[in-house]
């Protein structure tokens, strides 16, 4: 971890280099509660540091309407509201800022143990610097889960004392280097002596007792209470200062039932006298001033469980005498006499450590200074030079990585479930006559028509989709639809398909692609054999069949690895067509040939260049070897396969192929553009391997390609859009392509299908885990 000591200077500077923009995410005042008043704290602190750069902040409404937040909070959201958290995300992508840095504690967060918060940040596409405000030694399963996805989500996590770095080791398995350790900010305040401030709130020549902070009954303010008689007995002059507002949640809830009781309580043990309530959050400068006139500050919270605590800092950076229980952040910030640590629930140990400061002033004065110097680490503008570097450092590994270098525990985990199948933006993008090519966002975009080759894909959707909703009653009428559209498509004359069809409904073209010739071969053989509708299934046999000849002249590899996988479709629903049966045979030899023809030992595949949906020939010809009782084309297949995986995985996540310039043989592959079409021909392929073989390995191939949807990827940003169902068309340089049209959409609901399936038919012990971004946030559970 970094080291929380360094050599202060009297004005450290951060020296700026590529940070421009950086989000923080939280709270911020007015809202009342530490970590607004940490992020306040924070932001005006690396604006000093940085006036170049632009700090923004994100936060959460509590409460209906919000808060009157300054310029600076640039997006608020509900936190009860998980679309909010996506559209957070969203603005900060396309505001194109550098770093998010989110301030972490479980209660400000919507959902079970704030699991909404990851949705937040699983789709940013920037680094990610988390500081955790809570790190429980013996978290809820619940807790356990969220805490170790958000751990996986973030680029550094920020822990406000060792101790927390030691849990996120030990518990929670996150790796040393991750782990950066910054002390809480505090004030840069003088060292003065305690009379200074005492007239300012009436208390001269009296001792001063302070605690400060939201008031709630896990305090332990009430322990102090109990110690006040001892302590007035010997110094009847003391006052004990309780300084805040009653907590917003506790005042929603219980009222102020708890100042009540401690007044109360103070009247019974006869010292009224000396409790004085403050009732207000007061500004920086008067909390400066309170501390100030403090002689001892104490913490009597009720339990070890306090990892971080903003007002035993500021009480520190004050240099007061403190008495504290030990919780885990006292115990470590007043080791080495920096303060003095008392059993819980034991106001006779609060009462005998006050009165012996009280009566041994030189000793308080040097605990004083000692805790004094400790946090000059911890001033404000050290804290936020600190942070600075944290945030180059996390954009300079993921330049260095390009791309997010996710754990390979992602896909050792155990299994959870899929996202579930959203049809939405399907049934948008279809109309009367078939399904639209393209979209602008997720706006149907009518300039372009239609084509088969989406219609087919389609088809096949709306084949397989019905094993995944079988209640869905609007499945059977989406492929009579497609359907239809391939009837149209079809020159009965050639047996060959049309592809571009105008809005016209004019087609502008007498054949298609050798392409879209392949895939309406693919979409009826996969109707053909999920088919139970009479009239589909004979109206997709009959297309099939006026189709199925033609299919020998195809030339390209594509389309008949293709026209290969339709006719293996048809034949297991009817095995004894001798002509379907021969013509698999000839196209897998043309595939086997190809092979031969181009294949070496380094270069394992059937052409000098590797392009698009390239899953498909090996898996092709795989499928062949298997019916065909052929090992060298299952061998072929399969080694083609696994060169395919190896080439397209990095750092643990899958990294497809780029459409600008694809991979040359003996050249360098594109990185860019990605396609969602790459995606699935490997889980299609990986998926089919596993059945043939048995290997797990392909499970773990199919699962690396379908993580790639969401989030796992060069720019960590989702691909699919799990709130309508479609998918964005690919991954730029810069982001996501916004655009989400048929091709893309197919691929993402044609995976989503294949793996709900795997899941179904496989035994949850066997298989691991679909997780989203986090490498271990299942994205159905947030």
């Amino acid at each position: 971890m970094l080291s929380g000591r360094t050599n202060r200077s009297t004005s450290p500077v951060y020296v700026r280099s590529g940070i421009h923009k950086v989000a923080l995410i939280g709270n911020h005042t007015p809202r009342q509660c530490g970590i607004a008043t940490f992020t306040a704290d924070l932001a005006e602190a690396l604006t000093e540091q940085s006036p170049q750069s632009a700090f923004w902040t994100v936060v959460m409404n509590d409460v209906v309407g919000g808060y009157s937040y300054p310029p600076q909070v640039r997006f608020e959201l509900s936190d009860s509201r998980l679309t909010d958290y996506r559209l957070a995300a969203e603005f900060l992508n396309m505001n194109q800022v550098d770093v998010a840095c989110l301030q972490h504690e479980y209660g400000i967060f919507g959902g079970d143990d704030g699991r909404y918060i990851l949705r937040l940040i699983g789709e940013l596409r920037m680094p990610v610097v988390t500081t955790l405000h809570t790190v429980l030694k013996d978290p809820t399963p619940g807790q356990l889960d969220t805490l170790r996805k958000l751990a996986d989500l973030s680029d550094r996590l920020v822990v406000l004392s060792h101790t927390a770095g030691d849990f996120l080791r030990d518990i929670y398995n996150v790796p040393e280097e991750k782990i950066a350790f910054i002390h809480h900010g505090i004030p840069d305040v003088a060292f003065v002596d305690p009379n200074y401030y005492k007239d300012q709130f009436g208390v001269e020549g009296r001792r001063v007792i302070l605690t400060f902070g939201l008031l709630s009954p896990n305090k332990g303010i009430e322990h102090v209470v109990r110690a006040l008689p001892a302590i007035v007995e010997r110094y009847p002059e003391t006052v004990y200062i309780v300084l805040g507002v009653t907590h917003p949640h506790v005042l929603r809830h219980d009222g102020e039932s708890y100042r009540l009781s401690l007044k109360q309580q103070a009247r019974s043990l006869g010292v009224a006298d000396n409790l004085v309530f403050h009732n207000r959050f007061v500004d920086p400068q008067e909390l400066r001033e309170f501390l100030g006139a403090a002689d001892v500050y104490v913490t009597p919270y009720v339990n070890e469980a306090q990892i971080s605590s903003g007002t035993l800092a500021y009480a520190m950076g004050a240099g007061k005498a403190i008495v504290s229980t030990p919780y885990w952040y006292a115990a470590e910030m007043l080791a080495e006499d920096r303060g003095r640590l008392v059993p819980f629930d034991d106001p006779a140990a609060i009462s005998t450590q006050v009165l012996d400061l009280f009566d041994n002033p030189v000793e308080a004065n040097a605990m004083r200074k000692r805790a004094y110097l400790f946090t000059r680490d911890a001033v404000w503008p050290e804290v936020a030079g600190q942070y600075m570097r944290v945030f180059e450092e996390a954009r300079e590994e993921r330049t260095r990585q390009s791309g997010y270098a996710f754990s390979l525990r992602t896909l050792k985990a155990e299994f959870a479930d899929v996202p579930e199948l959203k049809l939405d933006h399907l049934r948008r993008l279809t109309d009367h006559t078939g399904i639209l090519q393209h979209a602008t966002f997720n706006v149907p975009d009518l300039r372009h028509g239609y084509c088969t080759d989406d219609n087919a894909r389609a088809l096949i959707l709306a084949a397989l989709a019905e094993k995944v909703l079988p209640a869905d009653a609007t499945l059977s009428r989406l492929r009579g639809t497609y359907l239809a559209f391939l009837q149209y498509a079809l020159n009965e004359e050639t047996g060959r398909f049309r592809n571009f069809l105008p809005y016209d409904r004019h087609w502008i073209e007498a054949v298609g692609s050798e392409d879209s010739q392949g895939r309406a071969l693919w979409g009826l053989g996969i109707t053909i054999r999920e088919g139970t509708d009479a009239g589909q299934l004979g109206l997709a046999t009959w297309l099939f069949n006026q189709a199925m000849p033609s299919a020998e002249h195809l030339t390209h590899l594509r389309s008949q690895a293709l026209s290969l996988l339709g006719l293996e479709a048809y034949l297991e629903r009817f095995a004894g067509d001798s002509e379907a049966k021969r013509l698999r045979e000839h196209l897998a030899e043309r595939l086997l040939s190809a092979f031969s023809a181009h294949a070496t030992v380094d270069w394992p595949w059937p052409e000098e260049i590797v392009t698009y949906d390239n899953g498909k020939i090996p898996h092709a010809l795989l499928l062949a070897g298997h019916s065909l009782e052929r090992s060298d084309m299952r061998e072929v297949g399969l080694r083609a396969l696994d060169w395919l995986v190896d080439l397209q995985t990095e750092n643990g996540y899958f990294v497809p192929v780029g459409s600008n310039g694809w991979y040359v043989r003996g050249g360098h592959r594109a990185r860019f553009d990605q396609q969602p079409l790459e995606a699935h021909s490997m889980i299609d392929a990986c998926i089919a391997a596993n059945a043939v073989t048995g290997d797990e390995k392909w499970v773990e191939g199919a699962m690396l390609a379908f993580q790639w949807f969401l989030g796992q990827n060069d720019l960590k940003a989702f691909v699919a859009d799990l709130r309508g169902g479609g998918s964005f068309d690919g991954l730029q340089p810069d982001g996501a392509n916004l655009n989400q049209g048929a091709e893309s959409t197919l691929a993402w609901l044609l995976s989503l299908v294949q793996m709900s399936q795997l899941r179904a038919n496989r035994s949850l012990e066997r298989l691991p885990r679909l997780e989203a971004v986090t490498g271990v946030a299942t994205l159905s559970a947030i």
